[in-house]
Parts: C-alpha cells; sequence; structure tokens
C-alpha cells in the first residue's frame, strides 16, 4: 500500500532534529530513520540530518548489518573529517554488531572491522578542528575493545584473506 507522505515545515526542523536525538536515546533508530527522511525531504543535503540519519542507520546494525544503506548517507557529507569520522562509525558498528551478533567464528571479521575504523579515525584526526578528539577517542576505543578480547584476532594464514569481508560484499566499504 503506498501513501503521499506529508510535509514538515522548514520551521520545524530544530524540533524534528531533537525528536530524532531522543529517538535514539530511546533505541527506536527506525523512528529516528524516519523523521530524518522528513527533513531530507524538504531540505536535501542537511548535514546534521544526514549525519542523524547516518547514525540512525548504523544503530540498527544490532538486528540487521545494512551497510550499503548508511554508505549511501556517507557520500552525501561535505567535510572531510566528517566523511572520514563516520566512515569510522560504520565500520565499528559493523565490528561491534559482528561481535554480539554475528555467526560463531565472526570475530575475524570483528577484528578486520574495527581496524578498518582504526584507519579511518586515524585520517579524521589529520581533519579534526583544534579541540576536538573525537575520532582519538574513537580509536583508543576500537583498540581497547581489540586488546581486552583475546578472540577478536585475525584470520590464520591458512583462511582466505578476504573471508572477513564476505558479510559486507555487496558494499563498497567493505572495499575501502
Amino acid at each position: 500500500m503506498q501513501f503521499k507522505l506529508k510535509s514538515i515545515s522548514a520551521q520545524s526542523i530544530p524540533e524534528a532534529l531533537a525528536k530524532v536525538e531522543r529517538y535514539r536515546l530511546l533505541n527506536e533508530p527506525s523512528l529516528a530513520e524516519s523523521i530524518c527522511l522528513d527533513i531530507l525531504a524538504i531540505t536535501p543535503g542537511h548535514q546534521q540530518a544526514l549525519i542523524a540519519l547516518l547514525l540512525a542507520r548504523t544503530d540498527q546494525f544490532e538486528s540487521n548489518v545494512n551497510a550499503k544503506a548508511a554508505e549511501e548517507v556517507l557520500s552525501q557529507l561535505t567535510g572531510e573529517y566528517e566523511r572520514e569520522y563516520y566512515a569510522g562509525i560504520i565500520w565499528e558498528r559493523m565490528g561491534h554488531a559482528h561481535i554480539h551478533h554475528g555467526p560463531r567464528g565472526a570475530t575475524p571479521s570483528a577484528y578486520h572491522a574495527l581496524c578498518a575504523a582504526m584507519n579511518f579515525y586515524a585520517r579524521a584526526a589529520q581533519f579534526s578542528p583544534p579541540g576536538n578528539d573525537d575520532a582519538t577517542l574513537r580509536w583508543n576505543t576500537c583498540a581497547r575493545v581489540i586488546m581486552k578480547n583475546a578472540e577478536i584476532a585475525p584470520l590464520e594464514d591458512d583462511q582466505p584473506a578476504d573471508a572477513w569481508a564476505r558479510d559486507e560484499a555487496d558494499s563498497r566499504i567493505a572495499d575501502a
């Protein structure tokens, strides 16, 4: 069944963004995603709404890792720092999804996803404004997760080098 969606007013965007944050905090990422889509319908390219949409989509990795949906948003971010930082977020959250909800033996995938996140965070740190150490904080978090969990390790030598990326094979971000 199809409905013609109603438009929100441009004046309501600040309150709509506040609702997005609230729904994300309430662990309702699909509701946050819907509001972001409403904002973007009237203001395409709205950077704050795009970032919130990317985060709402990665919040859903716990139930369904769909890196392509998050990646589509990533390509619309305009700043170099934002593209690198949020690419790191996508990889980090994929890594955590593999750790917590992946099939048995998914820890090499988690390891490689976390390492990819760390690479993006390191690049983001080069573009970060003074006083913004978010990328460094995220890099340290990924490093600590790997160091504290011995089972999160790279593939053994006898396994194919690309096996870790099988779950993300349909995503360009897996090629990054």
